[in-house]
């Protein structure tokens, strides 16, 4: 695998991570659940999955960081 592969590979993971959380909150402010033990599992979840993503994106990748 190359480089821009392995960016690639490891991105789609941290993205399925982001949504999957991300759909969760939303499942559960559509249900009213905006507090609780599972509120917080949640919220905490989607915190970390968007605190990876943006680390790995701001990480140097060397010559394979794809241009915006």
């Amino acid at each position: 695998m190359t480089s821009t592969d392995d960016f690639r590979f490891h991105a789609k993971e941290l993205i399925v991570d982001l949504n999957a959380a991300t759909t969760e909150m939303m499942n559960l402010i559509s249900a009213h659940q905006l507090n609780g033990p599972e509120w917080e599992r949640v919220n905490q979840w989607q915190h970390e999955a968007h605190k990876r993503w943006m680390r790995y994106l701001n990480a140097d990748h060397g010559d394979h960081k794809p241009t915006p």
